[in-house]
């Protein structure tokens, strides 16, 4: 399913109604450029989860987890180097967690991803619009 968004009030409301969708276990691909938007999205899926904490992205953690209505397990790979550093920092069992576990920069693990992983892929565009695209999961 594809969207356009004009805003960051709009990505993050899609965002919202991705959340409202997510189950326990679910594993949610964010992929995208640095600053097209992945962690405004990521901000209205925390809100739809309850979750209260301020939200950022966690490049410099890794892995950031927050409690809500259900736990959220925040990942950003862009310092990633390989799969085994992943696997090292124990990354993977959040991939098979009770939570919903939202993956930036995905394609740095992709052989580890789950087969029912949700893939959002978002594109900036000459107009600063984001196209953003959803397979997995209709919201």
């Amino acid at each position: 399913m594809m969207f356009t968004s004009h805003s960051e009030q709009e990505t993050r409301a899609l965002g919202y109604r991705l959340g409202k969708l997510c189950k326990p276990g679910n594993v949610i691909s964010l992929r995208g450029s640095l600053g097209s938007g992945k962690t405004v999205l990521a901000k209205g899926l925390a809100q739809a989860l309850q979750i209260a904490d301020p939200i950022v992205s966690p490049t410099f953690t890794l892995i950031q987890e927050y409690e809500g209505s259900l736990p959220l397990y925040h990942m950003d790979l862009y310092r990633i180097g390989s799969v085994e550093e992943f696997e090292m920092i124990g990354g993977e069992e959040f991939l098979y967690g009770d939570g919903v576990t939202l993956v930036e920069w995905s394609e740095k693990i992709a052989e580890l991803l789950p087969d029912t992983t949700i893939f959002v892929d978002i594109r900036i565009m000459p107009n600063q619009d984001r196209i953003i695209t959803i397979e997995g999961i209709t919201p």
